[in-house]
C-alpha cells in the first residue's frame, strides 16, 4: 500500500539505495554474528528428504553450470569468509565451510524479508517488480549454499566414519 509519493527520479534513487543500504546493512549485521547462531542442525538449516542429498538443486536448477557465476559477497568485509573456492581440506575447515553457508543462506533470507517495504513508496507494479528482483538475486545464492552445505556435510560426514 503506498504512503508515500516521490516524483520518478527520487523514486528512482531511494529504491536504488534502499536496496544497497539492506543488502549490506543485513551482510553486516549478520557477519557480526556468533557463528553459533547458524547451526547446520538447526531446523532453518537441515538437510530436508525433498532435496534428495542436493540432487534436486543439480537436476532442478542445473546448479553446477551457473554457481561459479555468482558474486562472493564476503569479500566486501575483512571478517567475511569467502566461500568460491576451499582453501583447506580438514575436517575443521570443512565444518567452518558449511557453518558459514548457513549464515549466508540466512543473510538472503533476511535480505528478501525487506522486499515488501518497497510498497510503500512505489506504485504497485513496481513493488511487485522489487519482489521480484529480491527473489531473482537471492534465490540463486540460497540454491546455491543449501546445494554446497549438503555435499560439503558429505564430506565431512564420511570423514569422521573413516
Amino acid at each position: 500500500m503506498r504512503i508515500w509519493y516521490f516524483s520518478v527520479l527520487w523514486t528512482v534513487f531511494l529504491d536504488c539505495v534502499a536496496w544497497f543500504v539492506i543488502h549490506m546493512g543485513v551482510s553486516y549485521i549478520m557477519s557480526q554474528m556468533r557463528l553459533e547462531y547458524f547451526n547446520p542442525q538447526s531446523w532453518a538449516f537441515r538437510r530436508r528428504d525433498w532435496e534428495n542429498d542436493g540432487r534436486v538443486y543439480q537436476e532442478t536448477f542445473f546448479v553446477k553450470k551457473w554457481k561459479g557465476l555468482l558474486p562472493e559477497g564476503a569479500a566486501l568485509f575483512a571478517q567475511g569468509f569467502r566461500k568460491k573456492h576451499l582453501k583447506e581440506k580438514n575436517e575443521d575447515y570443512f565444518s567452518l565451510f558449511v557453518a558459514e553457508t548457513c549464515r549466508s543462506e540466512a543473510v538472503h533470507w533476511v535480505t528478501m524479508i525487506f522486499s515488501p517495504l518497497f510498497f510503500l513508496w512505489n506504485p504497485l507494479w513496481v513493488g511487485v517488480g522489487m519482489v521480484g528482483y529480491a527473489l531473482f538475486a537471492n534465490l540463486p545464492c540460497i540454491v546455491t549454499q543449501r546445494y554446497n552445505r549438503i555435499r560439503l556435510a558429505r564430506v565431512v560426514q564420511k570423514k569422521i566414519e573413516n
